[in-house]
Formats: C-alpha cells, structure tokens, sequence
C-alpha cells in the first residue's frame, strides 16, 4: 500500500516509504510554533474579552486554509499526530470565528472593523483562480489543497494591514497580539528551512506551490518585524496603497450591482469603509509609534 507524503500537513504525493527526511526536527518545531501561536491566540481573546487588535479576515482565511487542505481526513488513514494537529487546526479556527461572532453581539466596539480593511475578494478569487490553473492535478482534493497553499500565503496580510492601520504599534496592546504573530511567522520560517533540509537530502524534491505561498508569508512577516521593532518599512506604504484601490475598485463593482447600498456610502453607514479607512491608516504620523515605543 502506498503511503502519503504530507508538506505543511497535507496531501502532496503518493510514494510507497515516507522517507525518514520528511520529519526532521525543523518540521517538529514549525508545528509546535503554529501551535503555541493557536493557544496564545485563545489565551488573549479569553484574558481580554474582545478582539481588538485583531483581524476577522485573517481567522476566517485561516478557516478556509484548514477546511480545504485536510479534506485528505475522509479519504485514507492517517497516523495520530497528523490527525491530532489537523482536527486542533480546523476546530480552534471554527472557535475563533465563534469568538469573534460572540464578542462583537456583546458590543460592537469589541471588534474594530474599521482597521480590517483587507479586501475577501481581492484575495480569494486571485488565489481560486490561481488554484484552478496551476494545481498538478485537476481533480478536487488536489485543487483545494493547491488553493490553501496560495492563501495561506496571504492569510496573515489582513492581520498586517491591520497593524499598519494601527494608531500605535501592536506592542502597546500588549505582549499576546504580538506574540501570536512571532509564533505563527516563526512557524513559516522553520517550515521554510525543513523545505530547504528535504531538497539536501533530496535534490528531486519540489513543491512549488507550498513553497511560493511560504515565501511571500515570511516576506510579509520579515517587514512586520522591522515595522515593530525597527520604526521602518519597506511594504507598509505599497500595501496599504493597494489595499485602498482595491477596496475602490471592488466597491465601485459593488455599487454598480448593489445600486442600495450607494446611500449608506454617501452617509458613512456600515458600507462607509473606505471613507473611514484613510483617517484610521494612511494620514497616521510613524514617528507617533516610535516615540510610544520608546515610552516602553
């Protein structure tokens, strides 16, 4: 019987020994990382009894990365760690978005929407699209799991924006919001240096898509990094720039469909996001970050 290769936990190809390489001790730590960052994760909404700070698009991303790339759960047995770090992967996503549901009906102002303004369309359907063209294989599992590669790689953009947007850095929110972005970068990372372990060890290894959606995820983090601790960004004005144009043009198509919701647009109602969205972001002094950070 022919076993299953899995890379970031998921379906990648079908050989007849899983060689020894594949479980080194750099994918043991990327695991127990993006594990530590879920628990952390919880532990903060728990302690602070809110979320803000933190971006609903970037849990639902999430979500949706876990529900399409281990849908590998109903096809074939697997061993207990791989099912045990997927079910925990997929649950504790479901919880968050839950959390996230509950707070929000207990005040509004528990979740600040109005700094999570990455566009859902502006990233899911380049991902779907990308999905459907460069998966190897055209069947369903296959797609889906190519799919949450490429997302995954901008999962953690929303959380980032929403940082950007923010009128202080996240180190004034406290220690959780900041460490539970390190533990999942850092997960990325040492994902990143078991893919460059696997391709010592054998040069014939490829993975083309996990490896894209991972560079772009540590390139992301890396300039999170120096926006948090060295006061400069190369990403941070481009980013914000591009977010701001696509929420244009996607509330422009919107508009033109949904000819109703042009009032609440003129008015600043809930569909006023973009004429909210440059006060919260782009008008922010950095040296107001820095010299809050220096207070620390």
């Amino acid at each position: 019987m022919a076993n299953i290769i899995e890379d970031d936990i998921g379906v990648n190809e079908e050989v007849f020994e899983i060689p020894n390489y594949n479980w080194n001790i750099f994918r043991y730590i990327a695991d127990y990382l993006h594990l530590a960052g879920i628990l952390i994760l919880i532990v903060t909404l728990i302690r602070n009894r809110n979320c803000k700070g933190l971006s609903l698009k970037t849990q639902l991303f999430y979500f949706l990365v876990f529900i399409t790339r281990y849908l590998d759960l109903l096809e074939h047995k697997q061993t207990f760690y791989l099912v045990f770090f997927k079910l925990t992967y997929i649950l504790t996503s479901f919880g968050t978005l839950g959390a996230f549901w509950f707070f929000n009906k207990q005040n509004p102002d528990n979740y600040e929407s109005q700094k999570d303004t990455a566009s859902v369309t502006g990233i899911l359907v380049p991902c779907v699209i990308a999905a459907f063209v460069l998966s190897k294989y055209k069947n369903f599992l296959e797609i889906a799991w190519t799919f949450s590669e490429y997302l995954e790689g901008f999962a953690m953009v929303p959380q980032y924006i929403f940082c950007y947007r923010e009128s202080a850095a996240t180190l004034m929110r406290g220690q959780g919001i900041l460490v539970y972005i390190c533990a999942l970068g850092g997960y990325r990372v040492f994902y990143a240096l078991n893919w460059l372990y696997k391709f010592h060890m054998d040069p014939t290894y490829r993975d083309p898509q996990s490896w894209i959606g991972g560079m772009l995820e540590i390139l992301f983090f890396a300039d999170f990094l120096s926006y948090q601790f060295q006061h400069m960004s190369i990403l941070r004005s481009m980013v914000l720039t591009i977010d701001d144009k696509v929420n244009e043009v996607v509330e422009a198509v919107e508009l033109k469909a949904f000819p109703n919701r042009a009032e609440g647009s003129k008015t600043g109602g809930e569909n006023g996001g973009m004429r909210r969205r440059n006060v919260v972001g782009n008008q922010q002094e950095y040296s107001e970050v820095v010299a809050m950070q220096e207070v620390l």
